[in-house]
Formats: C-alpha cells, structure tokens, sequence
C-alpha cells in the first residue's frame, strides 16, 4: 500500500491571482484535493467511511509559500500521512518545481462519528499494512492562537453562501480560506507579502450565517477572528 502519493500538474488560469501566480487559497485546495484522492487510495476516504458513519475534520492547517507557481507552471504536488495518535493525524505536503520547493503544507485532523458528534481514533482507521515514512515537512508545533479579540473592531464581514457549502452541509474549509484572503485589499495583500498562514478551525457555520471578522497585528503577522453570533468559527495567522 503506497504510503506517498505524488501528482504532476500545471498551474491552470483559475487557480491564480492579480500576480498571475497560483493563489493563497487555490494552494490550500490542492493540498485538500491531494489528500482526498490519497486517502481514496488508503480507503480512508468519504466513501469508505460513511458506512462507518465517521467522517473527517480539519483542526488545523498550515501553508508556508517559498515560491508561488506562475499560470500554466509544471509542478508536482506530493503527499503523506504521519503516524496517527489516539485522536489526531497530521498529513504533509510538499510542491515543487525541478527539484525547488515552492510551497509546504501540514494538516492536523480528527475524525468525528457522526451519530455521536464524538472523536473517534484516528489511529484505528489506517489500514494496518500501511507503513509510514518518516520525513515530515517540519517538526515544530502549530501555533497557539490567543482568542483574544474583543477589543478588535469588526473590518468585515461575509455571508455564507450555497457555493460554500460542502458534503457535511457546513462551510467547506477552503471556503473559509477564500472568504478571508477576500477580506483584504489586493493593495493589502500585496503589502503582506504573505509566506505563511495557518487557519485553525474552531466551530462550523452554515448558509446564510454571517461571519464577522476582527484582526490586529502580533509579533509581525496579522492575526484574524471569524465569528458568528460571537462563536468563534476560525483563528487564523498570516505572516
């Protein structure tokens, strides 16, 4: 059983930006859409586990940007599980160009039971052939994100459309990724000059919802609050 799955594409038109590069939020698609087809492969995927009524989570996900790919660039897109503890799996991932690194992703999952609303272990659901490789992207921990923004004043806001809406019927998660780089001026996001971001996933929201979002500056980043109704729905960094 392939414990490494490895994809090569081109960059297409949709997936980039003003710079004519692949965007911010079409890079964390890729990586989405790259472990839904390995864990197809790993029959680990929705498919394979909604006979079981269980069903994946996005914690946490985090995207450092080395170099983003030009339209119609020639990349590959690899993939990879780590090891599972009892609740939560971290997956990697890594696009290059001709040996360069242009962007570096990390995962954190959980699975959910979806009669019960309760974790399920993650370490029970991998196929107990796979053996699992050793690299990982980077070792250092996600980040701890202070939920800390009553003081912050609300600079935008977003209603959740039917376009948002994914499979579990909640907000998909790159939707969230999308509504919040929207959030910012091109001349803001140019500013930022953004090499990594990391969303972590609190609550989900539905169609119709409105989020409101707050943001103030720590430590050099811009850090960002999606709520609705005052329920914290994502904590995300941009740096």
């Amino acid at each position: 059983m392939d414990n490494h799955l490895i994809k090569n594409l081109k960059i297409p038109a949709s997936d980039c930006d003003h710079t004519s590069r692949l965007s911010a939020p079409d890079t964390f698609a890729l990586f989405q859409d790259v472990a839904t087809d390995h864990a197809l492969d790993l029959h680990i995927g929705v498919p394979d586990l909604a006979p079981r009524h269980l069903f994946w989570l996005t914690v946490k996900t985090k995207v450092r940007f080395l170099r983003r790919p030009g339209m119609n660039e020639s990349v590959q897109l690899e993939t990879w599980p780590e090891p599972a503890d009892r609740i939560r799996c971290n997956r990697d991932y890594r696009l290059t160009h001709d040996g360069e690194t242009l962007a570096l992703g990390k995962t954190e999952w959980a699975i959910v039971d979806t009669t019960t609303g309760q974790l399920h272990k993650a370490s029970e659901v991998f196929p107990e052939e796979l053996t699992f490789r050793t690299d990982v992207v980077w070792r250092e921990p996600f980040a701890r994100l202070r939920d800390d923004f009553a003081d912050e004043p609300v600079f935008a806001r977003y209603t959740v459309r039917s376009v948002d809406i994914d499979l579990g019927g909640h907000m998909n998660n790159v939707a969230y990724v999308r509504a919040l780089a929207g959030a910012f001026s091109v001349a803001e996001w140019d500013a930022m000059d953004v090499k990594e971001m990391e969303v972590h996933f609190k609550a989900t929201c539905y169609e119709g919802d409105t989020l409101e979002l707050q943001r103030r500056n720590r430590d050099g980043a811009t850090e960002v609050r999606m709520s609705v109704d005052g329920r914290t729905v994502i904590l995300a960094r941009i740096g």
